[in-house]
C-alpha cells in the first residue's frame, strides 16, 4: 500500500520527520528507534506519521531513499575501475557497524513483511543496480564486456558474494575483499 498522495503531506512536516529519523537512527539504532521519537522530536502528532507510513520500517525506507539521491556511477573508461570504485563502497557501507545494523534489521523485516520488502527492492535497490547495470552496458558498447552477457547475472555475481559474505558473517568486508571479487567478474565477463 503506497502512502498518501504527496499533495496531502506538508512538506516541512515531511522533511523534519525524514531528517529526524535518520538523526535518531544514527542516535539509538534500528532496534531502539521508535515512531513516538521520532514524531516527539518532529513535532508531529505520531498519528501523522501512521497516517503516511505503515511503520518505522517505512520512514526509514522513506529517509534512505531521499538521503541517497539519484545514483549515477562514474564512468572514466575503466569498467574495472569504477566497478572496484561501487563495490568497495557497497563493502564500507556493510563494514560501517551503524548501516550494518540498520541494513540488518531492514532486513529482517522485510522477510515478514512482503510490502515493505518489495518497496526497498524497487525504491532502494534497484535503482542502484539499474545504475550498475546501465555502467556495464556501457562496458559492452566500449568493447570491455562479451556480448552474450546477461547484464543481470553479472550484477549478482559482483553483489551476491558481498551479501553473503556480510549476511552470514564468513569472513572481514575489506577493500581486498572488493577488489578480489571484481578481479573474477571481469575476468568472467571479458571478451
Amino acid at each position: 500500500m503506497p502512502g498518501p498522495a504527496p499533495s496531502r503531506r506538508n512538506e516541512r512536516s515531511r522533511r523534519a520527520i525524514l531528517t529526524v529519523a535518520l538523526d535518531l537512527l544514527t542516535e539509538t539504532g534500528y532496534s531502539d528507534l521508535t515512531v513516538e521519537a521520532i514524531a516527539a522530536r518532529a513535532g508531529v502528532g505520531k498519528q501523522t506519521i501512521y497516517r503516511w507510513w505503515r511503520g518505522k520500517g517505512a520512514v526509514i525506507l522513506d529517509a534512505l531513499v531521499d538521503a541517497a539521491g539519484d545514483i549515477a556511477l562514474p564512468d572514466t573508461g575503466d569498467l574495472g575501475a569504477d566497478l572496484r570504485a561501487v563495490v568497495r563502497g557497497t563493502v564500507a557501507e556493510f563494514a560501517d557497524p551503524r548501516l550494518s545494523a540498520t541494513t540488518r534489521a531492514l532486513t529482517i523485516e522485510t522477510l515478514a513483511d512482503d510490502e515493505l520488502a518489495d518497496q526497498v527492492r524497487d525504491r532502494l535497490l534497484r535503482p542502484q543496480l539499474d545504475a550498475v547495470r546501465l555502467r556495464l552496458r556501457a562496458g559492452q558498447r566500449a568493447g570491455q564486456v562479451r556480448g552474450d552477457v546477461d547484464l543481470d547475472q553479472v550484477i549478482e555475481l559482483l553483489f551476491g558474494p558481498v551479501y553473503h559474505r556480510w549476511l552470514l558473517r564468513t569472513g572481514p568486508l575489506t577493500d581486498a575483499y572488493a577488489d578480489g571479487v571484481v578481479e573474477l567478474a571481469m575476468a568472467a565477463i571479458a571478451p
